[in-house]
């Protein structure tokens, strides 16, 4: 199960799998998108099965929950960030990114592992970001709820190994999701996040990070003083909020 699936990082996450001769639950908002990739997937020989689910919403995520309990392999890629200052977005917003970002990576964790354990077999793939190491100014809401993911996923990591089951925490930087976006040393390619989060999800590490320059870069934010980290995330918050004002 692949959730998220319709365009982006889940999308390359679908073509893999599907690549690879596995069969497919895909699960997003926007049936027509999920349809139209169902059948480019279908003729790579694989069976592919379209949830059209809101995972913000009680019924969609019930639905998907449901499921999720006969799964294999769950990848949690369904995620989403709004950007701009804390206060100057709606509440309902900072509501629907905690309900995404944590409460249905929870709960699809939970519906999928009971049946993995009794199996002794299975994957879940925690979509987090690098966003989980840094503050987040301008989008604290994502940035906290990526570290939330992180700790969420080791901590599972620990519990679901005895019982042969693999956790593992995908941690991106900046990556182009669709064609004609940024480019640059910091920018990654999906094809290559997905492929990476697949890969270790199925070796059973508890964390992935993509990228040989952000697998360089997280050390050194570990050494980092909290205060020039801060002030640093501060700055740069102040310049792109005066580029995305003006």
């Amino acid at each position: 199960m692949v959730t998220g699936a319709s365009s982006g990082i889940g999308e390359s996450f679908a073509a893999a799998l599907a690549r690879a001769g596995v069969d497919l639950v895909l699960v997003a908002r926007r049936g027509e998108l999920l349809e139209e990739q169902a059948g480019r997937l279908r003729g790579l020989g694989v069976g592919v099965e379209v949830l059209v689910a809101d995972l913000t919403e009680d019924d969609g995520l019930r639905r998907a929950c449901e499921r999720a309990r006969g799964v294999d392999l769950l990848v949690n890629n369904a995620g989403f960030g709004a950007f701009g200052a804390f206060e100057g977005v709606g509440v309902e917003e900072h509501r629907r990114q905690i309900g995404l970002n944590v409460t249905a990576v929870v709960e699809l964790a939970h519906a999928a592992l009971g049946g993995m354990a009794e199996r002794g077999r299975g994957g879940i793939l925690n979509v987090a970001s690098v966003a989980a190491y840094v503050p987040s100014p301008g989008s604290a809401v994502y940035g906290a709820s990526k570290a939330f993911v992180v700790s969420f996923s080791e901590s599972l990591h620990a519990e679901a190994k005895g019982a042969g089951v693999h956790v593992t925490a995908l941690c991106p930087g900046f990556t182009r999701t669709t064609e004609g976006e940024a480019t640059g040393l910091m920018w990654l390619a999906r094809e290559k996040v997905a492929a990476a989060g697949l890969a270790a999800v199925a070796r059973g590490k508890a964390r992935c990070v993509p990228g040989a320059q952000y697998r360089a870069l997280l050390p050194v934010l570990a050494l980092t003083p909290a205060a020039a980290l801060r002030a640093a995330s501060a700055a740069l918050w102040r310049r792109a909020f005066a580029t995305h004002a003006g």
